[in-house]
């Protein structure tokens, strides 16, 4: 996408023979041919085939990224074993909320968040001490559960409460040198993934409006059934060092918009009910909706967030850490004439159901991206409230100068509040009001 996790030790014929298998099983995904022409084969490819048009049998095809669940650093390996890559004694490399920035010691009492203190450098051009990025160099000797002398820190800015506030440029630290739209730390904290549950495989994208409820794209659940599981308050996939926990929960059932076409993805809309409610926090908080048949006006700078690839094709590289990318909301007259000049031909008519943005090249949603959030602001600059006006649905391929299609929420704002009170939930829950 333009738009955690310590790696498990293998030995050297382990590494290949699993480089082989993943070499094996993307070259047969790539010769996978679908199964309707013109707009379902231009879905299905830049998708890999996540529109349900499968056989129930083969729930595989729609995952890619994979997502380990890491043993935590203090479980892995004693702190006295940490010690810094530049080899300076008397340093150990812990998560950034275990070291006191004052005393420069390791503490457990997690009194320290890093806000005002840690600044993250994303440029290849530096020389760090630790390796990871998330970890700093403690020099001092450990403290056990105490904090004595409290640390002053930095006064937070506002943030306002209730639904769709982002923490822009994120929670805990700053991040200076991103050169991949990489998102802060918490910066949109609707952002949930959906992880196949036999092995963790990331599939799809999509949005928390109620403690219990996802809404995302019909195209990444239909017929999935129970079949994966729902993971809030990620951001680098391959590590768990952040200083707030992910959470994880089952799914107790999906409902898929009655009009939902699987041919052209027309009304691609569903609602994913948890077993639990998820733990609303910075890290963790639900977006606000749109009034029903609202519409962005032409031109506003909306976001988009997920963990996609970076370009379309075998080449592309899922993205590690979150991404965010801004995208201009395209007239829905503008847009059904770009995509006229595509392989789509000059008969295509686009849907009501979906809204358009983006059209900028270099700039844009991917594959692994379905069912990601596209957010617009509204209410006060200094409040950096959000609505959710669409859900990345398709596209012709990634990075062109040809806006992508999303689901239009607004559109399906009534049927979203019919559910919610179908199944005993408030919608109360996605309303700045």
């Amino acid at each position: 996408m333009n738009t955690h996790h310590t790696m498990i030790s293998v030995n050297a014929k382990q590494s290949f023979l699993i480089l082989l298998l993943t070499v094996i099983w993307t070259k047969a995904l790539a010769q996978q041919q679908p199964v309707d022409p013109n707009l379902i084969s231009v879905v299905n490819r830049v998708f890999n085939n996540t529109i349900n048009n499968q056989r129930s049998s083969e729930p595989f095809n729609r995952g890619f990224g994979h997502i380990v669940t890491p043993v935590p650093a203090s479980d892995a390996e004693p702190l006295a074993n940490f010690q810094s890559i530049s080899g300076r004694s008397q340093c150990n490399c812990v998560p950034y909320h275990m070291c006191d920035p004052t005393t420069n010691t390791v503490t457990e009492d997690g009194s320290f968040d890093g806000f005002g203190l840690i600044d993250l450098r994303f440029s290849k051009n530096d020389d760090p001490v630790c390796d990871h990025f998330l970890d700093v160099c403690c020099d001092g000797a450990r403290v056990h559960n105490e904090s004595l002398n409290p640390t002053p820190q930095e006064e937070r800015p506002y943030r306002a409460t209730g639904c769709g506030i982002r923490n822009v440029g994120g929670i805990d630290f700053n991040i200076t040198g991103a050169d991949d739209n990489e998102a802060g730390f918490g910066e949109f904290p609707w952002t949930v993934a959906l992880l196949l549950a036999d092995n963790l495989t990331y599939f799809c994208v999509g949005s928390l409006i109620h403690p219990r409820v996802v809404l995302t794209a019909a195209h990444c659940v239909n017929n999935l059934a129970n079949k994966f599981i729902v993971r809030a308050g990620e951001w680098d996939t391959q590590t768990i060092k952040e200083r707030l926990p992910y959470e994880e929960r089952e799914v107790r059932s999906t409902i898929i918009h009655p009009n939902f076409n699987i041919r052209n993805v027309a009304n691609d809309f569903a609602l994913v009910i948890v077993n639990a409610p998820f733990t609303l926090g910075d890290h963790i908080n639900v977006i606000c909706l749109p009034s029903q048949n609202h519409t962005p006006r032409e031109g506003t700078i909306c976001y988009s967030s997920g963990w996609g690839k970076d370009v379309f094709g075998a080449e592309g590289r899922f993205s590690a850490i979150m991404k965010r990318v801004p995208l201009p909301i395209v007239e829905f007259n503008s847009c059904q004439t770009q995509l006229r000049a595509t392989r789509l031909g000059p008969r295509f008519a686009l849907d009501r159901s979906f809204i358009c943005a983006g059209g900028q090249a270099g700039t844009d949603t991917c594959v692994g991206d379905g069912g990601a959030p596209l957010v617009c602001g509204i209410g006060l600059p200094n409040e950096n409230r959000y609505h959710q006006s669409g859900i990345v649905a398709w596209g012709i391929g990634c990075k062109d100068a040809i806006p992508a299609v999303y689901a239009h929420v607004g559109s399906a704002r009534a049927w979203i509040d019919e559910q919610m009170l179908a199944n005993g939930f408030d919608p109360s829950s996605y309303s700045p009001n």
